[in-house]
């Protein structure tokens, strides 16, 4: 079984952001949109503008955490055959020219449908360095984490704004890669603000864990990542990406050179002061 590297791909990422005095870009992308090559050459593209961790969203049918623009992106990739050979395709590909830590985001029903276990082994053997399984509260996910603590892989789990502090201690105990705090209620999607109280809720998480923390849901401009980057280790942006795909569709060149120039815009706000 491939065992965790020394450091892992993720705490590596994290390590070098903050040497470099920086929050880390963490890039959230649904695997296959709109079809396996223009995914493979969006992800290459959003690698070489400056991405520290590549969050592939796996297509699903219900994907109850995510909002138009990702549940959009979901069924584009599935309209296009996309399943869990051309994802796994897909990360073999990423690897052929990258070594940047990827995480994937799903749903269990797509990690328990064949067997968790094998679920792990064969992500883990493509060149997935973690899990973030939306709807599988850590209470639950002992057998995951066992099979991910076997293989080599790291898990990442959510905390929300309405996590009491006890259940923070839980999350941050079953975590091995990093957590997601996840700033506002509801789904994902572009928002014109972030909400209040980001650094509270950070220093809250930070006070029951060494993991690095990242914040995501809503960060769509330069501003909202100088924001977050001021207080996190890590600024997830999702659909802002995603977006750029769908606005550009039947073009691959389009889709890549949207997505170079809303990268260049967006990681100047990393940088700490």
């Amino acid at each position: 079984m491939p065992p965790p590297a020394s450091p892992s791909r993720i705490a590596a990422a994290f390590s070098r952001a903050r040497a470099e005095g920086r929050s880390a870009f963490v890039a959230y992308l649904c695997a296959g949109d709109p079809d396996l090559e223009t995914s493979v050459a969006a992800c290459r593209t959003v690698i070489e503008n400056g991405v520290d961790v590549l969050e592939l969203g796996v297509p699903f049918s219900d994907p109850v955490a995510d909002g138009v623009t990702n549940q959009l992106a979901a069924q584009r990739a599935l309209t296009a055959g996309i399943g869990r050979a051309q994802v796994l395709e897909l990360v073999r590909r990423i690897r052929a020219f990258s070594e940047v830590p990827i995480v994937f985001y799903t749903y269990f029903n797509l990690v328990f449908t064949g067997g968790i276990e094998n679920y792990v082994s064969e992500a883990r053997a493509a060149g997935v360095d973690g899990l973030l399984t939306l709807d599988l509260p850590p209470e639950e996910a002992g057998e995951l984490c066992a099979a991910c603590a076997k293989h080599g892989m790291e898990t990442v789990f959510i905390v929300a704004p309405t996590t009491p502090e006890e259940r923070i201690r839980r999350i941050a105990a079953s975590a091995t890669g990093f957590i997601y705090y996840v700033s506002r209620e509801g789904v994902t999607g572009v928002r014109d603000s972030l909400v209040a109280g980001l650094g509270e809720a950070v220093a809250q998480i930070k006070a029951h864990t060494a993991l690095p923390v990242v914040v995501g849901f809503g960060i769509s401009t330069r501003e909202h990542v100088r924001q977050v980057a001021a207080i996190a280790d890590g600024v997830v942006v999702g659909s802002l990406l995603v977006n750029v795909i769908a606005q550009n569709l039947g073009s691959e060149e389009a889709i890549c050179a949207a997505l170079r120039a809303q990268m260049r815009e967006l990681t100047p706000g990393l940088a700490r002061a």
